[in-house]
């Protein structure tokens, strides 16, 4: 089981980024405001880094380790900005089992096309039958 993975590719769209801002209410102008953008350090609008989070529970939800319900991610971390048109590959990899605490630990990476890691965190799994 360790070393076990999965993978999820998406393509970051304006469409995107609009409905992640409608279903959590962010609406900063970080995202959704072009001209507050193009004088920042990144020139235009990036998308949520939270966003990256919900990638990561989607290649989770991928990897059926059993009955596993997610105890939350540990040590999120948004190394770099995703850009509109960004295509964004989630690594999910089990890297630890713990069969006295009933746990699986996996970590999480988010590169995007330029192989550049974009963000990373610690997944924790706890069996449930």
């Amino acid at each position: 089981m360790i070393g076990t993975s999965v993978q999820v590719a998406k393509t970051i769209t304006e469409s995107d980024v609009y409905l992640y801002a409608g279903i959590t209410g962010d609406f900063s102008p970080n995202h959704v405001n072009a001209e507050f953008m193009k004088d920042s350090r990144y020139g235009e609008r990036v998308a949520h880094g939270a966003m990256l989070v919900g990638f990561m529970s989607a290649a989770s939800a991928k990897m059926y380790l059993g009955r596993t319900v997610s105890m939350g991610y540990d040590r999120v971390r948004f190394m770099a900005p995703v850009r509109f048109g960004d295509t964004i590959t989630t690594l999910y990899r089990v890297a630890a089992v713990d069969l006295e605490k009933r746990r699986v630990t996996a970590e999480v990476t988010c590169t995007n096309q330029d192989g550049k890691l974009v963000g990373v965190a610690t997944n924790i799994r706890a069996f449930i039958d």
